[in-house]
């Protein structure tokens, strides 16, 4: 190292070796496909941290672009916590810092004997002009991107087809439930093929329930899935990685990675653990994501989502279930006209498949990769014609429970509320309603004893099953209906 009194500008000489710089930088917008790993993962195996610039799959001018917006946000930063926001090895990010010296855009301010890593940089003043263009064509600052093409490859490795599904793992998340003799046998091959399934009958039966259900299996049984944090289409990038969808299951060893534990802002985080990770941090381990929506669902939401002001995009809902499972509740009362609504899914469904569309007009194909399941309490043949039916593999009715069902689901009902059940509650609604051509719903002995006990809270007296309490409970539901 020089000496003391050296000034720091100089220091490039050591900082950057002759071979690095005598590498030819690749011509503008130049765009190389990520490498493909020697073997086949599977959905839950760590990603190999990319070790050169061509694995990661962008260019250096996109790179480059990346570390300037961050400086320029920062107002200075060491090599280290560039590595760290770019979620890259620094020997990747170092190639970025040398093409970025030698176009007079960065400078050193200050260094450290642990190595080149520990070196602060800021930008020149040619420095800042660039990262306002940068700025004016994309404000996505954060990890780098991936190409579009690996993670279609991961899709593929962590597709829902072939989920090990078994009557004991399906019945274990169940197991809160009360459902119907038979119905796991039918929900069970259909989670093995993978495909999308219609969930109809009478509201209040528990379709809604039954559905998150499965999203609860995949979430719990259905292994781990690796999600991007964002995708790199050509010159536009998209993000992907939702916290408030995806739930992260590699909390401890990102921090171990990132060092974030020990970094506290007061002293140097330790250069080595960041200079060759082993996992690529771009991505992130979730369990299988549910995504629920209902009524408000319309067209424009299963498009891409782009900011003018930002110039960036945001994934579609049904992008980030890629992997897990996609529940459309309350199918036919969304604002946009089911057939409208179906005709959109009609190729995803059958190809696996979708396309998204630039504001460039440009289209683009991606993974369809999830269990799509439509819950619904209109008559399905008021909903969809033969030819979407066909494409829906298996259609699930869930009608009204028997006698026995009610019984087990009211006495489930008074355990969750501390109530001690009276069969007087089962007998006076049937003798009552249900035996007179009220048909009776998996959802009334809940509405109801809430009903009971609301009195009773009036009243201020315990909540019992009385016959008189019952009565004026069932009278102030039913006259509703």
């Amino acid at each position: 190292m020089p000496g003391p009194k050296q000034d720091v500008a100089d220091l490039y000489s050591d900082l950057f070796p002759q071979s690095q710089q005598s590498k030819p930088a690749p011509r503008s917008g130049a765009r190389i496909t990520a490498t493909t790993p020697a073997r086949s993962r599977t959905s839950s195996a760590v990603i190999p941290a990319p070790q050169t610039l061509e694995e990661t799959g962008l260019s250096l001018v996109q790179l480059s672009g990346l570390v300037l917006k961050q400086l320029y946000l920062q107002g200075s930063a060491l090599g280290l916590e560039i590595s760290r926001s770019a979620h890259l090895p620094f020997s990747i990010i170092d190639t970025a810092l040398v093409f970025l010296k030698e176009e007079k855009c960065i400078e050193v301010t200050s260094g450290n004997v642990i190595g080149r890593s520990s070196y602060r940089f800021h930008l020149t003043e040619l420095g800042r002009v660039r990262a306002r263009e940068s700025f004016e064509q994309c404000r996505y600052v954060g990890p780098a991107p991936v190409p579009l093409d690996a993670y279609v490859r991961q899709c593929q490795l962590q597709t829902v087809v072939g989920i090990d599904c078994t009557p004991e793992r399906l019945e274990d998340s169940f197991s809160d439930f009360i459902i119907r003799e038979g119905l796991l046998e039918e929900l069970g091959p259909a989670v093995c093929s993978g495909r999308s399934i219609f969930i109809y009958g009478p509201p209040g039966n528990g379709k809604t329930l039954i559905a998150k259900g499965l999203g609860r299996f995949l979430n719990r049984q259905g292994g781990e899935i690796h999600v991007p944090y964002a995708l790199q289409m050509e010159n536009s990038i998209i993000t992907l990685f939702d916290p408030t969808i995806h739930e992260t299951t590699d909390d401890h060893e990102f921090q171990e990675s990132t060092g974030k534990h020990r970094h506290d802002g007061t002293c140097l985080p330790d250069m080595e653990d960041w200079s060759k990770p082993e996992t690529d941090l771009r991505w992130r381990r979730i369990r299988r994501p549910v995504v629920i929506t209902g009524g408000e669902l319309n067209l424009e939401m299963l498009d891409l989502r782009y900011n003018k002001t930002s110039n960036f995009y945001t994934a579609p809902l049904h992008i980030k279930a890629n992997g897990g499972v996609f529940l459309i509740d309350d199918f036919g009362r969304q604002l946009v006209s089911p057939k409208d609504l179906l005709n959109r899914w009609i190729m995803p469904l059958e190809d696996r498949t979708d396309y998204l569309t630039l504001a460039t007009g440009k289209k683009f194909a991606v993974p369809f990769e999830q269990l799509i399941v439509f819950s619904t309490n209109l008559d399905p043949k008021d909903l969809v014609d033969e030819a979407f039916l066909r494409r829906i593999r298996h259609k699930i009715q869930i009608g009204p429970p028997s006698r026995e069902l009610f019984t087990e689901i009211t006495q489930l009902c008074c355990r969750q509320r501390d109530l001690r059940y009276d069969p007087v509650f089962v007998d006076y609604l049937y003798d009552t309603y249900y035996n007179q051509g009220q048909s009776p719903r998996s959802s009334d002995p809940r509405d109801l004893l809430e009903i009971l006990q609301s009195i009773c809270r009036f009243k201020g007296q315990e909540p019992i099953l009385s016959t008189q309490i019952i009565a004026e409970a069932a009278q102030r539901f039913f006259c509703q209906i």
